[in-house]
C-alpha cells in the first residue's frame, strides 16, 4: 500500500503543491486502507516508517536510523494504542517502567525521551497529531561525567604493541579526530599524502576537510605498501577477498587491542575526544576545533573538551599577580 501511495504522489508532484500533496496522501491512505479494513488514525507501523524515511532524507545515518526505529517501536508495542490517543501519562509511564525493568541510568533513559519526542513532534508538524504529549516532559537531568582521556603514554603503549594496520588506524583517529564511521568510509584516493588531509563525509553527508601529522602518513603509506589487493578503501580486512572494514571491526580491533596491554577502555571515539582535549588545551580556538570535528554546534564541541586544571591554575596567578 504505502508503495502504491508514493507512486502516486511522485506523479503528482509537478502538477500539486505542499499543501495538495498531503491532502491527496490522506484522501488515498483513508481510501486504501479502508480496503484492507485497516484505519490509519490506529496504523502505528505506518507512521514509523514514514517518520524514518523522513529521518533518511535529512541524512541521518544508519546507525541512528536503527536506534530510531527499535526504541520508538518498543514504545508503540509497550503502550499498544493509536498514536493520536497516547498522552503525556502514557509515555511517563512507559518511560519510569522501561528504567525500573531494565535498570538504566538517567543518560539511558533520557536518550530514549529524545527519540520519542522526536517521533511525536515530527507526527505534530506533519498534521497527523494535534499536539505532541511530548512538551511537558522535560529532560531527565544527568550527571555531568568528567569523560577519560587517552594520556601521552597510553598511546605510545599503543603504538609500540600493534601492526601495521592498527598503527595506521590509531595515528588517524588521533591526529585528525574523525569518527570512526568516517574513518571506514575513507578510500586511498581520498588522502591527499603531499598535503597530508583528506576529505570526509560526517553526519547528514556534510563534507569537511581533515588533516594528520608527518607520523601518520609514514604510518599510513607503511600499511598501503604491505597490501596486495585491489579495494580502493584505504582499510581492509587481512583475509581474501580483503573486504572494507566495518565499524564493529575496528571497535573490536581497538577493544581487544587496549585489552591485551590492559589499558582502560580502548575505543575510536576516545582517540576523538582526546584529540579535541589536546588541541583546546595547546591553545587551538575553540571554533577550529569545532570545524575540524564536523559538530554544527559549539556546545557539542565543549563536551569533548577537558578544561586541564594546571592551566586554570596558571592562567588564574597571571591574572592575578
Amino acid at each position: 500500500m504505502e508503495d502504491k501511495i508514493v507512486s502516486i504522489l511522485e506523479s503528482m508532484e509537478e502538477y500539486l503543491d505542499v499543501g495538495q500533496l498531503k491532502k491527496l496522501q490522506e484522501v488515498l491512505i483513508n481510501s486504501l486502507s479502508e480496503n484492507l479494513s485497516i484505519k490509519k488514525s490506529e496504523d502505528n507501523d505506518y507512521y514509523l516508517k514514514a517518520f524514518l524515511a523522513a529521518k533518511k532524507i535529512e541524512g541521518c545515518s544508519e546507525r541512528t536510523i536503527q536506534y530510531y526505529r527499535v526504541t520508538i517501536a518498543k514504545m508503540l508495542s509497550q503502550i499498544n494504542i493509536p498514536v493520536r490517543r497516547i498522552s503525556t501519562d502514557d509515555i511517563r509511564g512507559y518511560l519510569v517502567a522501561y528504567q525500573k525493568i531494565n535498570n538504566c541510568g538517567n543518560v539511558t533513559i533520557d536518550n530514549i525521551r529524545r527519540n520519542i519526542s522526536s517521533f511525536f513532534s515530527w507526527l505534530e508538524e506533519e498534521d497527523y497529531i494535534l499536539k505532541t504529549p511530548m512538551k511537558r516532559i522535560h529532560r531527565i537531568k544527568t550527571k555531568k561525567q568528567v569523560k577519560a582521556i587517552i594520556s601521552d603514554e597510553e598511546i605510545e603503549i599503543l603504538r609500540d604493541n600493534c601492526n601495521k594496520r592498527e598503527l595506521a588506524i590509531i595515528d588517524l583517529l588521533y591526529s585528525t579526530g574523525i569518527r570512526v564511521g568516517e574513518l571506514v568510509n575513507l578510500d586511498i584516493d581520498d588522502v591527499d599524502f603531499e598535503n597530508r588531509e583528506c576529505i570526509v563525509f560526517g553526519k547528514g553527508d556534510k563534507e569537511r576537510k581533515v588533516y594528520f601529522d608527518a607520523k601518520t602518513k609514514i604510518h599510513l603509506k607503511n600499511y598501503i605498501a604491505t597490501r596486495t589487493d585491489n579495494n580502493p578503501a584505504l582499510f581492509v580486512s587481512f583475509n581474501a577477498p580483503h573486504n572494507r572494514l566495518k565499524i564493529s571491526a575496528i571497535e573490536i580491533c581497538m577493544r581487544n587491542l587496549g585489552r591485551s596491554l590492559d589499558l582502560c577502555r580502548i575505543h575510536p571515539h576516545k582517540f576523538r575526544r582526546t584529540m579535541a582535549t589536546r588541541a583546546i588545551d595547546k591553545g587551538m580556538p575553540i571554533e577550529q576545533v569545532q570545524k575540524i570535528l564536523g559538530h554544527s554546534q559549539i556546545d557539542t564541541t565543549m563536551q569533548y573538551a577537558i578544561v586541564n586544571q594546571n592551566n586554570v591554575k596558571i592562567s588564574h596567578q597571571k591574572l592575578m599577580n
